[in-house]
């Protein structure tokens, strides 16, 4: 991760990019790319969708917009200074704890929406 995030801080500098990367347009930009991802899957079926069935071209684009969002993500968490990995091991376990096993195993509904 750490290498990725140099590499995007050079990519960055040698562009002179970076008076254009502060947060708000780094997130408009990983919106738009989870919107391109988005694009990829939005008219297909479930079963369409599994990769199984994906033709080459859809799992290539995949594979790109996925890149984009992951980097523009990185990117994002390095102007705020946030670490992804330490964060994303929190949120697991906050997670667990509002899904337990008990509660949550072959359910799809929300915790804040079990007592409806």
């Amino acid at each position: 991760m750490e290498n990725i995030k140099r590499k995007l801080q050079k990519f960055a500098e040698e562009r002179n990019w970076d008076q254009f990367h502060c947060p708000k347009n780094l997130v408009m930009a990983l919106s738009g790319e989870v919107g391109e991802l988005t694009e990829v899957f939005q008219w297909l079926t479930e079963e369409q969708s599994k990769l199984e069935n994906l033709d080459q071209k859809s799992l290539s684009r995949t594979k790109e917009e996925l890149a984009d969002v992951f980097l523009y993500l990185i990117r994002l968490a390095d102007k705020l200074d946030v670490d992804l990995i330490s964060e994303a091991n929190k949120k697991i376990e906050i997670n667990a704890e509002k899904y337990p096993v008990d509660l949550a195993k072959n359910n799809a509904i929300k915790y804040s929406h079990r007592d409806e």
